[in-house]
């Protein structure tokens, strides 16, 4: 069996459930950011490299909120306002997906290992 057939799919959807995706990662690294954003919406993130996420439904209903340095694109459901996941690219350009892991149907992930991160100053 495959190294990647042994990491779990998550589904996830914003409140309402026009916005539908799912992510393929162990969750072994949450984080939280304290930038303006970030700290308001007190969400619990996860990058997962843009092969592993598929948008499932719900495209329609995305509309796309840039700030700061406008790289990255917060992505939050028109009909419910749930920001479930953020696009962006890593520093050698690959594509990432930032999923919200509050929107996940069955988060399964230790709490005590959230780490912070500062983009707040970055």
């Amino acid at each position: 069996m495959s190294e990647r057939a042994e990491v779990p799919v998550y589904e996830g959807s914003c409140q309402c459930g026009a916005v539908r995706f799912t992510a393929r990662t162990r969750l072994e690294a949450p984080f939280q950011c304290n930038c303006s954003r970030c700290r308001r919406l007190n969400a619990v993130m996860h990058s997962v490299p843009g092969d592993d996420f598929t948008l499932l439904s719900g495209g329609e209903a995305l509309k796309i909120y840039r700030f700061n340095s406008h790289t990255i694109a917060h992505q939050f459901c028109t009909q419910c306002g749930i920001q479930p996941f953020a696009a962006g690219s890593d520093r050698a350009g690959n594509t990432v997906h930032v999923i919200n892991v509050h929107c996940l149907d069955e988060p399964r992930y230790d709490k005590n290992a959230i780490s912070h991160f500062n983009g707040a100053d970055f």
